[in-house]
């Protein structure tokens, strides 16, 4: 009875009640909203995060890889995938977007706060210096000068690299940079890989029989007397040197002789320094320079010059051809590949003034992207000897020959490239003799007006004479700057030589002859006097005409002038001692003039810094200069 009333009690309520509220449909509807739309944000987010983590993944260089392998430099990118589901469709789109759009906001933040490094690369998880190597490189290839030099200039300015990145710029960098770096004062050799490996010598071979047989090929019509002469003395005494290694050489007195006297031991460096000598002459003539390329010169003068590293003198030639042969721009390449740029760099840093000189030399004959004048043989620049910001106001000349240097060794002109920056220091090497039996080629007579033309083309190859400029000169080197600058008023091409020079500097030049002139006419039988030498006596009409002429001229020009004359007597051998040139010699007739206490080799070569001799050449340099130095 009672479970009856329930049921009818129950299905009377049922029946009685009102149907739910419209609202809890509502919030029903927006939980289910926010449930879609909370796992849609969320998917998206862990999406993005992923895609981004995956970028910056790929963007990052495996710097362990790189730590275990010191001696390269490769980039780790991880392979794509081939499978063609992953790398198309609408996921593959997507992410090629979303990287596109990322690689932007990167950049955008790298410009902002990284300026030096405003590249895609600095984008990389590395350290500055980790990147900087491969930034430099691409802008030292750059199409804009500019551009290419700064960049080789903070390679050259590097010194907190590892090892191997200097390894990675030595094997990635095109020759233009190369050469730059071999040019700039600070840059590490590590920058220059080792020669590579020179070709095997040909068997029963020597290094003179090869050089005998370059000289053999090269063209032997229509020489100088003295290439001729060079080449055949060479030929000559390689023949005798090679028929005493392989015991035919039996002869009794004549050139034989001391060679049949050692029973075949030859004097090896002699031979291949009458070869350097021909071959220095042949060099200067450019279709020879491509000869001696093709026969493989530049790999035996290598040789021979790594042979040969106590040797100033074969050392010296062997720069000289090379040089030379720099000239020719044809050539570039393959001094390049030779390894030839390696050693000059380390050359060019030499404490010694002939090796760094010579270096210089063929360093600026090569660099075509920086230089415009070429520096024919003997001449040479000895400041600045690397690249520079600086414009180089004007260029003092000097000249060298037997007696002596324009200003001292590399200390003092290291003085004066400290004093006065704004120079371009130039030295002019010419050869000159006292005496016919020390004459390096005995048909050679030249003149001082002969001279003077030969230096004057050489020196305006150089672009001397387009800047203002003073001429320092020593002892002859006198002479021939009097005569070059008489010659140079003649022709409208090399006037611009006489407007631009500013002052002339005159150490002990016999203007008027010379005592030594006289000496050695009296005692012939031990002196011959050469037609130089025959030129400074006294009663020379040529010596008095150029006296006369440059007299009138530099009036007229109103040159400024500093002479200085030596007082003390200088030894000529053991038994001799004069006084080479006289203080009336010495005397121009116009400008200052200054005696001296040294003798004649030590008038050009004050001894310190502060030394009175230094300290008025420095005074007049700066006088002489001082309105261009302004401008």
């Amino acid at each position: 009875m009672s479970l009856a009333a329930y049921c009818v009690i129950c299905c009377r309520r049922m029946g009685t009640s009102s149907p739910p509220p419209k609202s809890n449909t509502y919030w029903k509807d927006i939980r289910n909203i926010i449930k879609f739309t909370g796992s849609l944000i969320l998917g998206g987010s862990l999406f993005l995060t992923y895609e981004v983590l995956a970028l910056k993944k790929s963007l990052t260089l495996d710097s362990q890889v790189v730590e275990r392998e010191k001696m390269k430099s490769y980039i780790y990118v991880p392979t794509v995938s081939l499978d063609k589901r992953e790398n198309y469709g609408l996921t593959y789109q997507a992410r090629k977007e979303l990287h596109k759009a990322v690689r932007k906001v990167l950049t955008t933040s790298a410009k902002i706060l990284r300026g030096p490094f405003a590249d895609p690369f600095s984008t990389v998880d590395v350290e500055d210096h980790e990147c900087a190597s491969w930034l430099l490189l691409r802008r030292s290839q750059s199409d804009d000068p500019a551009a290419r030099w700064q960049a080789v200039q903070e390679m050259s300015e590097a010194h907190h690299w590892h090892d191997y990145q200097y390894r990675t710029v030595a094997q990635a960098c095109d020759p233009r940079t190369l050469i730059g770096l071999a040019r700039s004062r600070q840059s590490d050799l590590r920058f220059f890989l080792p020669p590579p490996p020179l070709p095997s010598l040909k068997e029963d071979s020597s290094i003179e029989e090869e050089l005998r047989c370059l000289l053999a090929s090269l063209p032997q019509t229509d020489l100088d007397e003295c290439i001729r002469y060079f080449t055949s003395l060479a030929l000559s005494e390689s023949s005798q040197s090679l028929a005493a290694q392989k015991g035919g050489l039996w002869c009794f007195g004549g050139n034989g002789l001391p060679y049949a006297e050692s029973f075949g031991e030859v004097p090896s460096a002699t031979v291949e320094m009458f070869c350097l000598e021909a071959l220095v002459r042949h060099s200067e003539i450019p279709t020879h320079c491509d000869k001696i390329e093709a026969f493989g010169g530049l790999q035996l003068l290598q040789r021979l010059y790594r042979l040969h590293k106590d040797s100033p003198s074969v050392q010296r030639n062997i720069l000289r051809v090379v040089g030379n042969m720099a000239l020719n721009e044809r050539l570039h390449p393959t001094i390049v590949r030779s390894g030839w740029v390696s050693l000059l760099a380390e050359a060019v840093k030499s404490p010694h003034v002939m090796a760094a000189s010579h270096a210089a030399r063929t360093l600026a004959n090569l660099d075509r992207d920086t230089v415009r004048e070429k520096y024919q043989d003997g001449v040479y620049v000895l400041h600045p000897q690397c690249r520079t910001s600086i414009q180089n106001v004007a260029p003092a000349g000097q000249q060298r020959g037997s007696l002596g240097q324009g200003l001292g060794g590399r200390e003092q002109q290291s003085w004066l490239a400290e004093d006065c920056p704004a120079l371009r220091i130039i030295s002019v090497e010419y050869d000159t003799s006292l005496s016919d039996w020390r004459a390096r080629c005995p048909m050679e007579r030249k003149s001082i007006a002969f001279r003077s033309k030969e230096l004057l083309r050489k020196l305006r190859a150089a672009g001397v004479g387009d800047r203002p400029m003073i001429w320092v000169s020593h002892s002859m080197g006198g002479l021939l700057v009097k005569k070059m600058l008489l010659e140079a008023s003649q022709k409208p091409e090399t006037s611009p030589v006489v407007d631009n020079t500013r002052g002339i500097i005159f150490y002990s030049v016999p203007h008027h002859g010379s005592h030594l002139a006289e000496y050695s006419v009296n005692v012939r039988y031990l002196l011959f006097p050469s037609l130089e030498v025959k030129e400074l006596s006294k009663d020379s009409p040529a010596l008095k005409v150029l006296q006369d002429d440059f007299l009138r001229f530099a009036k007229d020009k109103n040159f400024q002038v500093l002479n200085f004359v030596e007082t003390l007597p200088t030894s000529i051998g053991s038994m001799i001692q004069l006084q080479v040139v006289p203080a009336e010699s010495a005397d121009l007739g116009i400008g200052e003039l200054i005696p001296v206490d040294v003798n004649h080799l030590n008038i050009c070569k004050p001894q310190k810094k502060d030394a009175f001799l230094y300290q008025r050449t420095l005074q007049f340099i700066r006088e002489s200069l001082a309105q261009d130095l302004e401008n």
